[in-house]
């Protein structure tokens, strides 16, 4: 813990989301965080003991600057939950589509009740976001969505959505749709390979994106897939205006915060023709449209983007992060 006269350093959040590596903050880390192009960390397994634990970590971080830096984790449920012990074991989203194919009324009352749990258990400890709901809409096989997926059919898998976003907000928590505009159309996984969605256009926002168009009102932030659509563009979207701008902000007319799934990804380095470096990585995500980039598990990449990033503090980006921030009540 800092010393008790200590004072955070105040300045704005930056564009930067990091990860540290154990239970306890190092120096190392501290100084890492306190640079100005940061604004957020990200919490794995790793980082987890016990509630007592993670609250003082959480706090650590927090006193580190003003504003506070964000501080999100995966608590999606079922296989993606990094906080366990001394925590609800949540249902993957599967269960509450199987729910629904026996009983309409009353899946949706769980989903909203899960999510419920999973929010203020999270806040109570300090964190201010998970990355969830997941939005993906599988439409085949697919070992890195599977029942991370409310739903395969697409308005459905909205209403369960709805619920479940309507759940998080009853406690204070933003809800972040992943993984733009979809990751369940192909069977390969972005974290070690670069996956390829032949689909058009038409077909995606006719399947993947019914529930971002029906629910975009209620997200407050959306993670991009690394995953190639090469019948719209050249590029992912995370590197991508037409994805980020074109059908995001002006078709869909979302306003809140647009993240980057972690650039250390294979997905990511494929899509950067495996010769750029992060910084380059990021730099392209930023200028095609996101407002915060993940660098994790590396944090010999992390110093590298920290160095060479192109970055001016501002209170507009700040601000924006700021309002993702948990409402406790």
């Amino acid at each position: 813990m800092p010393p008790e006269n200590s004072l955070p350093i105040r300045m704005p959040l930056g564009p930067v989301m990091l990860d540290v590596n154990g239970v306890q903050l190092t120096e190392p880390e501290r100084l890492r965080l306190q640079h100005p192009s940061v604004g957020a960390v990200i919490l794995f397994a790793r980082n987890y003991e016990s509630r007592a634990q993670v609250s003082n970590l959480i706090a650590d971080i927090k006193a580190l600057r003003t504003p506070e830096l964000l501080i999100a984790v995966d608590q999606e449920g079922g296989r993606v939950q990094r906080f366990k012990d001394e925590f609800t074991r949540l249902p993957a989203a599967q269960h509450f589509g199987e729910l629904w194919q026996r009983d309409k009324q009353t899946a949706p009352m769980e989903a909203f009740k899960s999510a419920r749990t999973m929010a203020k258990e999270l806040i109570e400890v300090g964190v201010d976001f998970s990355f969830a709901p997941v939005f993906d809409v599988t439409s085949q096989e697919s070992d890195v969505i599977g029942d991370r997926c409310f739903h395969p059919a697409p308005n459905v898998a909205a209403e369960l959505l709805g619920a479940y976003i309507d759940g998080m907000h009853a406690e204070g928590m933003v809800a972040i749709a992943k993984h733009f505009p979809g990751h369940g159309g192909v069977s390969g996984d972005s974290h070690h390979c670069l996956p390829s969605d032949a689909r058009t256009a038409d077909e995606i926002r006719n399947h993947d994106l019914v529930p971002y168009a029906r629910l975009i009102d209620e997200i407050d932030g959306v993670m991009s897939a690394h995953v190639l659509f090469d019948s719209c563009d050249t590029e992912i979207p995370t590197y991508s205006h037409f994805w980020l701008q074109t059908v995001l902000r002006e078709e869909l007319q979302f306003d809140g915060v647009v993240f980057s799934d972690d650039l250390t990804m294979q997905g990511a380095i494929d899509a950067n023709d495996q010769s750029g470096s992060i910084v380059e990585s990021a730099q392209r995500a930023i200028y095609a449209g996101c407002d915060m980039v993940l660098v994790c598990n590396r944090p010999d990449l992390a110093d590298e983007l920290l160095e060479g990033l192109e970055f001016e503090p501002n209170q507009v980006l700040s601000g924006k992060l700021s309002r993702l921030v948990a409402l406790k009540s």
